[in-house]
């Protein structure tokens, strides 16, 4: 992803972090249960780290690896988490470690290519 795009894609990704917190925090708190909301909140935070990091990872023309499995990651992450609390489709509760994984996976390709 280039650095534009990732910056773009960072930007993205933090406004609707902050909306979905919005969301969380005033349309769900009535509606879930404290666990789910935490559930939630998890998501979101996670979502936030991606975008700060995509912003930051745009700034550098040699972090050319990372962007992609860090957006999918986030993606995966939260968009599980947000799925399982609003749906209580529990087995999507398995799906949201690969996102971890992935995103690891981003920072550890970002660590490498810092090395350039």
């Amino acid at each position: 992803m280039p650095a534009l795009n990732a910056l773009r894609t960072g930007a993205v990704l933090a406004a609707l972090g902050v909306a979905f917190g919005a969301f969380g925090a005033h349309a769900l708190k009535a509606q879930l249960t404290p666990d789910a909301l935490t559930t939630f909140e998890t998501g979101v935070r996670y979502q936030m780290y991606a975008a700060l990091a995509l912003l930051i990872l745009g700034t550098q023309p040699t972090q050319t690896r990372a962007p992609w499995p860090l957006l999918a990651g986030a993606v995966i992450f939260s968009g599980s988490l947000y799925l399982l609390t609003l749906t209580g489709v529990k087995f999507l509760g398995a799906v949201t470690p690969i996102g971890g994984v992935l995103m690891i996976a981003a920072f550890v390709l970002a660590a490498l290519d810092a090395r350039k």
